[in-house]
């Protein structure tokens, strides 16, 4: 192999929108974990309870697919949550094999105080942009997130 070989990646890698993108959902997502857990809980608690409460009623597979984990990690999820008191399970009305997930007032109550969490996030992103670039972000990340789906 002689030095003037392509490398494994474009000489841009690094500075593609994609890894833009990654570099900020991973800040965001560290940030999220470092406040969530002073309430016991995680950032994927947070998005499975919101999950639940803006479709109450929802079976661990949907549940899996709206967050894109396996099955598998939704029960873990579940059975933790569940054990805290924070979601219930209740037999479905047709289907007697399936479980609808259901907030429970302690779970509500979690919720809420996890959403103040996210909202200071929310805030200190939003402060930092200023209300024309986070429109802008805001309907970009949107029009990525067609593009991709389109494709």
């Amino acid at each position: 192999m002689s030095g003037d070989d392509e490398g494994p990646v474009a000489a841009d890698a690094l500075d593609r929108v994609t890894w833009a993108l990654r570099r900020a959902e991973l800040a965001v997502q560290a940030l999220k974990e470092q406040r969530l857990r002073s309430l016991g809980m995680a950032a994927a608690h947070y998005s499975l309870l919101i999950s639940v409460h803006a479709e109450p009623g929802l079976t661990g597979a949907e549940l899996a697919r709206r967050l894109n984990v396996t099955p598998q990690a939704v029960a873990s999820l579940v059975a933790r949550l569940e054990d805290r008191g924070r979601l219930e399970r209740r037999p479905h009305p047709r289907h007697r094999h399936v479980q609808e997930l259901h907030l429970t007032d302690a779970g509500r109550d979690a919720l809420r105080a996890a959403d103040a969490v996210i909202a200071e996030i929310e805030q200190q992103i939003t402060e930092k942009l200023g209300p024309e670039d986070t429109d802008r972000l805001t309907v970009l990340l949107g029009q990525a997130a067609d593009a991709v789906r389109e494709s």
